[in-house]
């Protein structure tokens, strides 16, 4: 998904100057943002109080959203750099489109995972024949600079590993969690699972102390480490955990994002996570220009125009809250 504010602001991430090297319990709100004419989603990174969570930079939550009478999703051709995109979903369907040429549709649970590496554009959309309602996550994961200049893929992975507990079911979407390792590619050590709890669960998970955590609420409700945490706001951990106490009071789903707190310094504007202000002038102007980032075939529109560079120059500092 693309990040479709018209007027980008930059926003400065990572370094470990900020990170909270011990157990915290900082609840972040989300910023409401449209994206196109019509849907809104509830924007918790980067966030006012809180940039990066170890490698996680951007995350959106939308839904659930009845669409049986609408078109759904429809985010035109853009690119990305730098990052790695996943798309999670609870309920409905997204088509994917990119300019490696891959098509696939991404369903409820299943991992799309888009490595733009040096250069990638892409397009999602909701199936012309599509399921009532449309509910699910957007997150990217900065890549560090070993990496960031890799080739661009697309996988997909339709299986995922389950771990299991009484009331708990969590899915591994990125890294390892209990044992369990996620088949998705991963260039920072973390962790990303979603967490279905039934109703009246009480269970700890295991955590790594060295990690810095935050678990996003999907739906329902949960009580994370004795806090409430409402479907769309988003509670920062901080480090040095062992286990994450966890009651749900209903049916509920969450998302544990987790890793290695992020040494690099970075720039993220728009869609391109990148280390200077050269690199970002040059990405929007070989995007204006559709001179790199390749072409999507097949979505029924234009790309998209990216937006205007602010008028001060952009600087990549540590964490700043």
């Amino acid at each position: 998904m693309s990040n479709l504010d018209r007027v980008a602001v930059p926003a400065v991430c990572g370094g470990r100057g900020f990170v909270v090297a011990e157990p915290v319990r900082e609840l972040l709100s989300p910023r409401r943002v449209m994206l196109g004419e019509s849907g809104e989603v509830r924007r918790l990174l980067p966030n006012l109080g809180r940039r990066m969570v170890g490698a996680w930079c951007f995350v959106d939550h939308y839904g659930p959203d009845d669409i049986a009478q609408e078109a759904g999703m429809q985010v035109p051709p853009h690119p990305h750099m730098g990052l790695q995109t996943v798309s999670w979903l609870h309920e409905g369907e997204v088509l994917h489109r990119d300019s490696t040429g891959t098509v696939q549709t991404v369903r409820p649970r299943e991992l799309g995972l888009m490595t733009s590496g040096r250069a990638i554009s892409h397009s999602e959309e909701s199936p012309r024949s599509h399921a009532r309602f449309l509910h699910g996550a957007q997150l990217w994961v900065a890549l560090p600079e070993g990496h960031r200049h890799t080739e661009p893929r697309f996988e997909h992975h339709a299986e995922l590993p389950v771990v299991t507990a009484p009331g708990l079911r969590a899915t591994l979407i990125l890294g390892g969690l209990d044992g369990a390792t996620s088949p998705g590619t991963t260039y920072t050590p973390l962790v990303g699972a979603d967490l279905a709890l039934t109703r009246g669960a009480d269970v700890r998970l295991p955590l790594e102390p060295d990690f810095e955590y935050a678990v996003l609420s999907m739906s329902g409700e949960a009580h994370v480490d004795g806090v409430p945490v409402l479907p769309g706001s988003m509670l920062y951990l901080g480090c040095g955990r062992a286990e994450l106490p966890l009651r749900a009071e209903s049916d509920a789903g969450l998302m544990l994002l987790g890793g290695e707190p992020f040494e690099e310094e970075l720039i993220m504007f728009w869609n391109w996570i990148g280390r200077s202000q050269d690199e970002i002038v040059r990405a929007r102007q070989e995007w204006m220009e559709g001179s790199a980032f390749g072409k999507v075939d097949g979505y029924d529109g234009d790309p998209l125009p990216a937006p205007e560079l602010p008028p001060t120059p952009l600087k990549p500092r540590g964490r700043v809250r």
